[in-house]
C-alpha cells in the first residue's frame, strides 16, 4: 500500500497515533471531485474545515477547495491542480498524481455524508486529546490558581462542543414549539414569556425575564440598583405574583458586597426593618425582632445561591456560573455588577476593551445556560453634568457601548429626590425605572415606590408611561415613542 503524503510508515518510538481515519479523509476529498456542488455544502453545513483533516496533505487539498467554492469558480481535478500550483502547494498536496488517486480511490459520491460524519467524529476526538494534553500541562506548570485553570479547562471543553453545532431546526418543529409557548401564556402565564420579577408593573412592560436574555440594570451610585435586584432575585426564589410557582433557584455572584451584607440586607427588606438601626443594636420593640425571625424563617427556604468571590475572571464565573446551573438547576442569574468582572488576557487592552469582552461572555453565558442574566452595571457622571432631572441615555452606559449592543433589555434606573430640577423632586420615595432598549418589545418608564429605610422597592398604582400600548399590532411605531 502506497502511504499518503505526510504520514510515516514507521513508527519506531511505538508512539500512540491519534484518532484518525485515512480512507473517510480520502473518501471526502474523492467526493468532492465527484459531485463538488453537493459535497462541498454538507461539508460546510458540518463545519469541516482543513484543521479537520489529520493527513497534512488533505489539510491543504481541502483548503484549496473552500478557497475556490468561495471564489464560485468550479471544482474538480483540473482546476484543483491549477489553484494547488498557483498557491505553491501543490508538492505538499502530494502533486497531481495524489489528486487522481483520490478520484479512483472513492467508489462513489453517494456515501459522502457517512466519510464526513467519520472525519468529524476523529477531529473531534483529536481536540479533546489536545485540550486534555494543555489542561495537563497547565496543571503542572501551576503558575494559576487550581479554580482559574479549572475555569479555563471548563470553558475550553464547552468551546469543543460549541464549535460542533450545526444542526439546523426544521421549520414545521420551530412553529410547533412557538406555539406551544403561545399556548403556555394564554392559559397559564398570563400575558408572561419569561420568570415574573415579582413586580407587575415591570412584568407588564418587559413580560418577565426571558431565557438567554442579558438584562442590563444600569444606574449611578445610591440609587438603589443593588436593592432593586436583590427584591426581583427574592420575588423569583420566593414565585411572588406566581401563583403555579413555589419559586425558581437563583444564582447570585456578589463581587461588590460580602455575603454577610447582602443576606442582612435582604432579611430586612423582607422584614421591613431598618437595617441601619438593627446594625447600631437598635430594635424598637420585641415585635421588630420577630420580623426578623420570620423573615429568616421565610428565606431560609428559598433556593438562593449566593457567590460573593470578589474580582472574579470573566471565565472562571462562567465556570461556576455553570456547574450552579448543573448542579442546583438555576433558573435566573443576577451579577452585581459587571465593571468589577474582570479578563487576564484582555486587561492589557484598555478598559473599554475588557469591558466589552465581558460584556460579550455574558451575554454568550446568557445563552448557552439559557437562563436570563440580570447584570447590574454603573454609569457615567453625564446625568449630573447634564443637570434637569438627570434622567440617563443609553450612552451614559460606563466603560464601553458593547454593554448596550449586547444587552436584550437594558433598564436605567433614577431617583428624582437627587435632583434638584426634577419636577417631581419634593417625592422622596419616587423610583423611576426606564426601559431604554427592549429588543422584544416596548420601552417606556416604570415608576415605582423606593423604600430607603428598608431597601426595599414596590409597585406604584400608575404603573408605567410613555411606550407603545398593549393594544398596538406590533411594534412598528416603537421608534416613535
Amino acid at each position: 500500500m502506497v502511504n499518503s503524503p505526510g504520514v510515516s510508515a514507521a513508527n519506531p518510538r511505538n508512539e500512540r497515533i491519534p484518532p484518525n481515519s485515512e480512507e473517510a479523509e480520502k473518501g471526502v476529498l474523492g467526493s468532492i471531485l465527484m459531485d463538488a456542488a453537493r459535497v462541498t455544502d454538507i461539508c460546510i453545513e458540518k463545519q469541516i474545515s482543513a484543521a479537520s483533516f489529520y493527513v497534512p496533505a488533505h489539510g491543504v487539498i481541502f483548503e484549496s477547495v473552500l478557497e475556490l467554492s468561495r471564489e464560485g469558480k468550479a471544482i474538480d481535478v483540473v482546476t484543483l491542480e491549477a489553484d494547488l500550483s498557483v498557491r505553491g502547494n501543490l508538492d505538499a498536496a502530494g502533486g497531481s498524481v495524489y489528486l487522481d488517486q483520490l478520484v479512483d480511490a472513492t467508489p462513489t459520491a453517494a456515501h459522502a455524508e457517512f466519510y464526513i460524519d467519520i472525519v468529524r467524529q476523529k477531529h473531534l476526538l483529536r481536540s479533546i486529546i489536545a485540550c486534555s494534553r494543555e489542561s495537563e500541562r497547565e496543571c503542572f506548570a501551576c503558575t494559576d490558581d487550581a479554580d482559574m485553570i479549572l475555569g479555563r479547562v471548563e470553558q475550553a471543553f464547552m468551546d469543543i462542543t460549541q464549535n460542533q453545532h450545526g444542526f439546523v431546526t426544521p421549520w414545521p418543529e420551530a412553529v410547533k414549539g412557538v406555539i406551544a409557548q403561545v399556548e403556555l401564556i394564554l392559559t397559564t402565564k398570563k400575558g408572561l414569556t419569561g420568570i415574573s420579577t415579582g413586580f407587575a408593573n415591570m412584568d407588564e412592560i418587559l413580560h418577565g425575564l426571558r431565557n438567554s436574555e442579558m438584562i442590563v440594570l444600569a444606574a449611578r451610585p445610591s440609587m438603589g440598583k443593588t436593592s432593586l435586584a436583590m427584591n426581583i432575585a427574592e420575588n423569583v426564589a420566593l414565585g411572588k405574583l406566581d401563583p403555579d410557582s413555589e419559586g425558581h433557584a437563583v444564582g447570585i455572584f456578589s463581587l461588590e458586597m460580602s455575603h454577610e451584607a447582602l443576606v442582612l440586607r435582604m432579611l430586612c427588606s423582607h422584614a421591613k426593618v431598618s437595617s441601619f438601626q438593627l446594625t447600631k443594636g437598635h430594635l424598637p420593640t420585641a415585635t421588630t425582632h420577630g420580623k426578623i425571625m420570620q423573615a429568616a424563617a421565610v428565606l431560609t427556604k428559598a433556593p438562593v445561591f449566593l457567590d460573593d468571590t470578589g474580582g472574579l475572571d470573566i471565565m472562571e464565573l462562567r465556570a461556576r456560573a455553570r456547574r450552579m446551573k448543573k448542579k442546583h438547576d438555576i433558573k435566573l442569574i443576577v451579577i452585581d455588577y459587571l465593571q468589577l468582572i474582570h479578563s487576564q488576557e484582555y486587561a492589557r487592552q484598555g478598559k473599554q476593551v475588557e469591558t466589552a469582552y465581558v460584556s460579550g461572555n455574558i451575554k454568550a453565558m446568557a445563552k448557552e445556560l439559557k437562563v436570563p442574566v440580570l447584570v447590574l452595571s454603573q454609569l457615567s457622571r453625564a446625568p449630573e453634568q447634564r443637570g434637569t432631572s438627570g434622567a440617563p441615555k443609553l450612552s451614559d452606559l460606563r466603560d464601553s457601548g458593547a454593554i448596550e449592543q449586547d444587552a436584550d433589555v437594558v433598564c436605567m434606573l433614577r431617583r428624582p429626590a437627587y435632583y434638584p430640577d426634577d419636577p417631581d423632586h419634593d417625592d422622596e420615595t419616587m423610583a423611576v425605572v426606564t426601559v431604554a432598549k427592549h429588543r422584544n418589545g416596548p420601552t417606556g418608564d416604570i415608576v415605582m415606590n423606593f423604600e430607603q429605610e428598608f431597601m426595599r422597592f414596590t409597585d406604584r398604582n400608575q404603573g408605567y408611561a410613555n411606550h407603545l400600548p398593549p393594544e398596538a399590532e406590533g411594534f412598528a411605531e416603537e421608534e416613535d415613542v
